[in-house]
């Protein structure tokens, strides 16, 4: 059952002041009902198990109540010995761990509690030394956070609160064998959170190994999409999605700014923003083939309103939070029905409507679909979109060309008759001299010895 979240405040939950001061400062009015419902619980030390859609607020519904729990070991001292990592936070991917860095530095911001983020594929040296300091709140994708506890920059022996954050997608990467690693650096007493926006049957099974007797949280129905986000899915043809995408920016969504533009491929991503790009469009891609610090100034572009249209693969489909992204668009139909709940849970955040856009192009793609209503129990309607109804006729594969024959290679009875060893072997003729015209003979009689005619 859907907790009623009318007339109730964050003053309820009993949060300090300057928790309550950040949200304020925020502007958070009113909690959502992932975090009417998952606040207390993690205030009163139990192990949970979170889903909600993405978007309703399951950073702060764990991250509130955390740093609450954390306030009793503050410390104004230097020392880093009075700052241990207290907390752990894992998170799939850079994006998300900076996207959580970045929320949980803000409900922190009046407390005495240090937050810090470690990813890799930047230089490590800042971050080991921003631990060396001291830290209570550590975010952490698994490779780099395992790189710094082997060099002894970082220990996990007294975080007694650790997180799992889009705990399916963690699964989905490869992570469980560096997170069974992680926890066995955890002291065996402490209390376990696990939230995502998917449970599949092997995420509870991890569930049933990492957490103790944990409480459901779960808001909304399992793997369902924000009732904030108008979904739409137009049969397009294959050989006009670039000018049918043109047509819906120009047309039909001219007014929508930003825009998110999903695809598979990183090819895809950088031909496709530099076409944007040509064609008039503020566009910029990211992918993984982009090293973090342009990802970083990407996204921050984005953000910021001077990159309007962000062509992106699934490394923006978790941890990009803008909190005014009125429009999604899938170019490809993701091949994981989880990550097309993730992309889309990019618009219709924070209680705004948004809008989702999927171009459904090929077979494959309608397979795809099919496997998205199955998880979201959602009919995914298909239309036809007419602006590129005319551009379909126009750009239909050219009929192939009748090809002529290959010619008949005469055949060799030397050499297809099969090999037939003599017993012996014949010295090779000695070399001819040049001759003195200085002509170079043909190669053929270099290699075989045969007398060449002059012609």
């Amino acid at each position: 059952m859907t907790p009623q979240v009318e007339n109730r405040s964050f003053d309820a939950f009993g949060l300090s002041e300057p928790l309550l001061r950040a949200v304020r400062e925020i502007g958070y009015e009113k909690p959502t009902p992932i975090q009417v419902s998952a606040i207390p619980k993690v205030l009163s030390g139990a192990d949970i198990m979170g889903a909600a859609q993405t978007g309703t607020g399951k950073t702060a519904g764990f991250a509130l109540p955390v740093l609450e729990n954390l306030r009793v070991f503050e410390s104004s001292s230097a020392s880093p010995a009075r700052h241990p990592v207290r907390a752990l936070i894992l998170a799939p991917t850079r994006e998300l761990a900076m996207q959580n860095e970045e929320n949980i530095r803000a409900y922190a911001k009046y407390t005495k509690l240090r937050v810090a983020v470690v990813y890799g594929g930047v230089d490590m040296r800042e971050q080991a030394e921003t631990l060396r300091a001291g830290v209570e709140v550590l975010i952490a994708t698994p490779g780099r956070l395992l790189d710094l506890v082997e060099q002894k920059i970082v220990t996990l022996s007294q975080a007694a609160i650790v997180v799992l954050d889009e705990a399916d997608r963690m699964l989905d990467m490869g992570f469980l064998p560096d997170i069974s690693r992680i926890l066995k650096l955890l002291p065996v007493k402490r209390q376990s959170l696990m939230f995502s926006a998917t449970f599949s049957p092997e995420i509870k099974s991890l569930a049933a190994g990492f957490l103790n007797s944990p409480e459901i949280v779960e808001v909304a129905r399992q793997n369902s999409v924000a009732t904030t986000i108008e979904q739409h899915f137009y049969a397009v043809n294959e050989f006009a999605k670039v000018k049918t995408l043109e047509a819906l920016l120009k047309k039909e969504y001219a007014a929508y700014r930003p825009v998110l533009i999903f695809v598979n491929a990183k090819i895809t991503a950088r031909r496709l923003s530099r076409f944007l790009e040509n064609d008039g469009f503020e566009a910029e891609s990211i992918h993984g083939d982009k090293s973090q610090d342009e990802r970083t100034k990407t996204l921050e572009a984005f953000k910021g309103g001077k990159v309007l249209y962000l062509v992106a693969t699934d490394v923006a489909a978790r941890g990009l939070d803008i909190s005014d992204l009125p429009l999604v668009i899938n170019f490809d139909v993701p091949f994981n029905p989880e990550d097309y709940v993730h992309r889309i849970g990019r618009t219709g955040r924070a209680g705004q409507k948004g809008r989702a856009v999927t171009l459904v192009a090929t077979e494959d793609d309608k397979h795809n679909i099919a496997a998205i209503e199955g998880l979201t129990k959602h009919h995914c309607e298909l239309e036809a979109y007419k602006a590129a109804a005319s551009e379909a006729r126009t750009h239909q594969r050219a009929p192939r060309r009748a090809v002529a024959p290959a010619p008949e290679i005469p055949q060799d009875p030397f050499f297809d008759r099969p090999y037939e060893a003599s017993g012996k072997v014949a010295p090779a003729p000695a070399p001819r001299a040049a001759a003195k015209s200085g002509k170079t003979k043909p190669l053929a009689a270099l290699l075989t010895g045969f007398r060449d005619e002059e012609s």
